[in-house]
C-alpha cells in the first residue's frame, strides 16, 4: 500500500511507478530535444554572421517633374558584393505610382551615396527605398 492511499486508488489516478518512469523518460526527452535545437540554432546564428551584410538609407529625393522622381540613398555593403534594390514613388495618397529595380554593382567602397530615377504615372509626393537584397 502507497502512502497516498490504495494500490487501487494509485492505479485509477496514475500514480504508479510505470507513471512516474514514463514522466520522467517524456521529460528528458523533451529537454534534451529543446538542448539539441537551441545547440543548432545558435550554431546557425554564429555562421550566418559571415555572410554579407547590407544596409541601405533613404537620404532624399527630389520630384523632378510630373513623370519622374529622383531618389538619393546611402548603401553599405562589403566591398566586392553586387546589389539589387527597388525604389519607390508615391502620390500623395500613399498610393505607388512608380517602381524600379536595377542592380547596384559591386565597388571597393563599403559605405556610397547613391541616386535613382525613377518614372511615374503621375505627380509623386515622395520617392523611397523599398529594399535592397543581395542577388
Amino acid at each position: 500500500m502507497s502512502v497516498t492511499g490504495t494500490p487501487d486508488l494509485d492505479a485509477r489516478y496514475g500514480r504508479t511507478r510505470g507513471t512516474a518512469r514514463r514522466t520522467r523518460i517524456i521529460f528528458v526527452v523533451v529537454a534534451a530535444s529543446f538542448a539539441i535545437v537551441l545547440v543548432a540554432w545558435v550554431v546557425w546564428g554564429a555562421l550566418d554572421s559571415a555572410a554579407a551584410k547590407l544596409n541601405v538609407e533613404d537620404t532624399g529625393h527630389s520630384i523632378t517633374g510630373t513623370t519622374s522622381v529622383d531618389v538619393r540613398y546611402q548603401l553599405t555593403v562589403e566591398p566586392g558584393t553586387p546589389t539589387r534594390c527597388a525604389v519607390e514613388a508615391l502620390n500623395e495618397g500613399f498610393s505607388v505610382v512608380g517602381w524600379k529595380i536595377f542592380d547596384v554593382p559591386a565597388s571597393t567602397e563599403r559605405t556610397r551615396s547613391l541616386s535613382a530615377t525613377v518614372a511615374t504615372t503621375e505627380l509623386a509626393n515622395t520617392g523611397l527605398i523599398y529594399r535592397c537584397w543581395l542577388p
